[in-house]
């Protein structure tokens, strides 16, 4: 009898991984943003679609993917999200300081972050090692996306954004931040030509060699700003040693597809 139902347990739990393999999409909601109901965010992963290596459940058209394909995922990934494609406003990314005021869904131009006091139209940041950062100012009624990896943090991507909002009448004090997930310090190796970029106290420095925690800079320059410990949420999912979930570029190469970190004001409320 024991047998029996361990047998009948097992054959549950085969069945149930085979209908996520087949049905589900995992998508990471930033549960700092669930108070505020005007707010749509969420990060795509490689899971949904049923989609395989090497690009699994992919975002970008850049990589090398079947065009068709990832045009299907973002519909999917966005119609889950209660997104209208039309509304969704991407940027060419450059590892820069450039930063966007985007008033319409379609190509920004080439920046590193993007805001909107519009709502409707959603800010879509490409993701596979990267920090992205999540803004929203519930007083103005202004959001903000950016895209921060190792250079676009050593040029101060997300304090320049946060300027940028300031001088949109934003307080630091009312800004809800979102740090999404990133390759962490822990794997995130470097040459000593750029940790000599940056402050000693983001740097590990094991066995000769040297690991920079970007999403650290980042949470500082939140918190120097102004913006309220409590207001701030970090994801500490590492994109590098979670291959199953998450893309990253480091682990996988130019095979590796991309995730997008979104956010959006819902229009009618």
């Amino acid at each position: 009898m024991v047998r029996f139902k361990l047998r009948i347990h097992t054959n549950y739990v085969l069945l149930l991984f085979l209908l996520i393999k087949l049905f589900y999409m995992l998508i990471l909601r930033p549960y700092i943003f669930n108070r505020f109901p005007e707010i749509i965010s969420g990060v795509s992963t490689k899971i949904g679609a049923r989609r395989n290596s090497p690009y699994f459940f992919n975002m970008s058209l850049s990589v090398g993917d079947d065009e068709i394909i990832v045009k299907e995922n973002r519909k999917l990934f966005f119609e889950s999200l209660g997104i209208s494609p039309e509304n969704i406003s991407f940027q060419k990314q450059v590892h820069g300081e450039e930063i966007s005021f985007v008033t319409k869904g379609g190509l920004a131009g080439a920046s590193d972050a993007m805001i909107t006091d519009k709502p409707g139209i959603v800010l879509a940041i490409s993701i596979a090692d990267c920090v992205p950062v999540l803004l929203y100012e519930p007083e103005k009624k202004i959001i903000a996306g950016v895209h921060s990896g190792w250079r676009g943090t050593q040029k101060k991507i997300l304090l320049k954004s946060l300027m940028k909002l300031e001088e949109l009448g934003c307080s630091s004090k009312n800004i809800i931040a979102y740090i999404g997930p990133s390759i962490s310090k822990n794997v995130y190796e470097i040459g000593n030509e750029v940790s000599d970029l940056f402050d000693e106290k983001y740097i590990d420095k094991k066995a000769g060699k040297y690991f920079l925690d970007v999403a650290g800079v980042n949470l500082d320059i939140l918190i120097n700003f102004g913006v309220k410990k409590n207001n701030i949420r970090v994801s500490h999912l590492c994109t590098f040693a979670m291959k199953d979930i998450l893309h990253s570029y480091r682990r996988d190469g130019v095979k590796s597809g991309r995730s997008l970190a979104v956010i959006a004001m819902r229009e009618n409320i």
